[in-house]
């Protein structure tokens, strides 16, 4: 079986791609390599950080690799939080805070409609691709639902009535942002196995 590093400290992202590539590929985490360093996260944009996080690892460890970086976009707030997603209430915040602000910033705002956005990069025989995932829908005023993490309990998808959260994680990776970005990767990788 294939064996990626995933390039990530969030043991979250590591268990939800693990649950998607189950049986296909071996999913190395960081901590598999003895890597507990923050890596760089510096970029402007969600598709830069994910390049920027790839290629950090691979110069490290010299070992095929993938990285994402996801965000939340909100309409009403051009497109906020966006690449600042993971620290939109400030640097040490908890997924709680984010979600609060989330919630305050649209307060009195009648357009809710949200997407979520995932680009893996993968480095391959040092080649480059990116896979991009993108699920449409809208934020609740209220958090609903205690599965999952980061904004999963104010994001409703569309074609649904449950956030992220209500939904559980065997439904949620199968329609969620990651899930599309990974199964572009899976279906990419199984074709350099043909």
């Amino acid at each position: 079986m294939k064996k990626l590093l995933f390039a990530t400290n969030n043991k979250h992202k590591l268990d939800e791609i693990q649950q998607i590539t189950a049986g296909k590929f071996e999913i190395l985490s960081l901590n598999d390599v003895n890597f507990m360093e923050e890596i760089p996260e510096t970029s402007p944009t969600i598709e830069e950080n994910a390049i920027q996080k790839a290629r950090f690892i691979h110069e490290r460890f010299l070992l095929d690799c993938f990285a994402d970086d996801s965000g939340l976009e909100v309409e009403a707030l051009n497109g906020a939080p966006g690449v600042y997603s993971a620290r939109y209430a400030g640097e040490q915040c908890s997924y709680q805070d984010n979600n609060s602000k989330l919630i305050g910033a649209l307060q009195n705002q009648a357009n809710r409609k949200a997407r979520f956005r995932t680009v893996i990069a993968l480095i391959i025989d040092n080649q480059l691709f990116t896979f991009e995932g993108v699920v449409e829908g809208k934020i609740e005023s209220q958090p609903h639902g205690v599965e999952g993490f980061g904004y999963d309990p104010l994001f409703v998808p569309d074609g649904f009535d449950q956030t992220f959260a209500q939904m559980g994680a065997a439904l949620k990776n199968t329609i969620s942002h990651r899930a599309l970005a990974t199964t572009k990767l899976i279906t990419f990788l199984s074709t350099l196995e043909d």
